[in-house]
């Protein structure tokens, strides 16, 4: 029997108070007779296990025993501020360290762990999608854990490379796995994890910055990603109703470097911006989400195309003989959409 989940069949017990087979076997990630032959060596062992049959029963420690067998390990004390994440924490291969560490802290603290558990859950994927783990994220996962330097074959837009890489984060992005990382430029950059072709975290450690901050870092790359996408400007005016909704409706950068530019209000409070876009396309999309709220300006191909689809619009909600009414209010256009 391994030590680890000894130790752990031993703090289930002495949380829980009694637990069935298949509880203990669905904790641990055994089978029920494994679960059966390690009860019996911790009774070897002298620890005080006995079975309770019946309705209600299950394997339970005398009354009054208590293990002194608490002590987070490193690895352990860094993972708990991860354990509301079961998802990430087994992408990366950390389970078994996170279910040690809630053990022993439920040795001391009781439910209160696993009331706070009830409470708060991240599911980090975005709707609509099916998050995939990347094959190597357990390794990437160790070199940042181990501050160990990374070997590894990445596929950039550039061409395929190998790179001597030393990570100093994870960050898990909508379902998409991302490793900041120190390259041979001497720069800290984000690369995406299932774009290694091979990874292998060997002996060699690296000294880490203390004054990098993976959650700054990763805001200002996110922000920076974002900015060098948006590459057309379309001149708008907007109402003051998509002006108090331009965030929730368009992309969070491009709003708020679009409200940056805009000018004075005029008469009717509509203000002129700058809107970014990442291409005449999408931007078509995007202003098409802001319906008779905006009118663009320029480019001119750009307007025309939406000039038509307003008329098409206007067109499917008039019926024959209808006069359609001009400067009917608008609802559809709110916070809540």
């Amino acid at each position: 029997m391994r030590a680890s989940r000894a130790i752990a069949l031993l703090l289930l017990l002495q949380a829980r108070q009694t637990m069935t087979a298949p509880e203990l076997a669905a904790e641990l990630e055994v089978s029920e007779r494994t679960v059966q032959r390690d009860v019996a060596a911790l009774v070897e062992a002298g620890v005080p296990v006995y079975a309770e049959r019946g309705r209600g029963g299950g394997y339970r420690l005398v009354d009054g025993y208590r293990t002194r067998l608490t002590g987070l390990e490193r690895t352990e004390a860094e993972v708990l501020h991860l354990a509301a994440l079961p998802g990430p924490l087994r992408a990366m291969g950390l389970a078994g360290q996170a279910l040690a560490a809630r053990l022993k802290v439920a040795a001391v603290l009781g439910d209160a762990p696993a009331a706070a558990a009830q409470r708060f859950h991240l599911d980090a994927p975005a709707w609509f999608r099916e998050a995939e783990t990347p094959p190597l994220l357990p390794e990437v996962s160790r070199a940042v854990w181990e501050d160990r330097v990374l070997q590894a074959r990445y596929a950039a837009r550039g061409g395929t490379r190998d790179r001597r890489l030393e990570p100093y984060g994870l960050v898990l992005k909508a379902g998409q796995w991302y490793v900041a990382a120190r390259g041979p430029s001497g720069r800290i950059g984000s690369y995406r994890v299932d774009r290694f072709e091979s990874a292998e975290a060997g002996d060699e450690r690296f000294e880490r910055d203390p004054g990098f901050d993976l959650a700054g870092h990763w805001a200002a790359a996110a922000r920076e990603f974002t900015r060098a996408l948006l590459r057309e400007r379309a001149v708008v005016r907007l109402s003051p109703l998509a002006v108090a909704n331009l965030a929730d409706l368009l992309e969070p950068t491009a709003a708020a470097d679009a409200l940056a530019t805009a000018g004075p209000p005029d008469a009717d409070g509509w203000v002129t911006v700058a809107l970014p876009v990442e291409n005449w396309e999408i931007g078509y999309l995007e202003l098409l989400r802001l319906g008779p709220e905006a009118e663009v300006l320029d480019p001119p191909a750009l307007r025309a195309r939406l000039a038509e689809a307003t008329r098409r619009a206007a067109g499917l909600y008039t019926a024959p003989g209808d006069t359609p009414r001009a400067g009917h209010p608008d609802r559809a256009l709110t916070a809540d959409t």
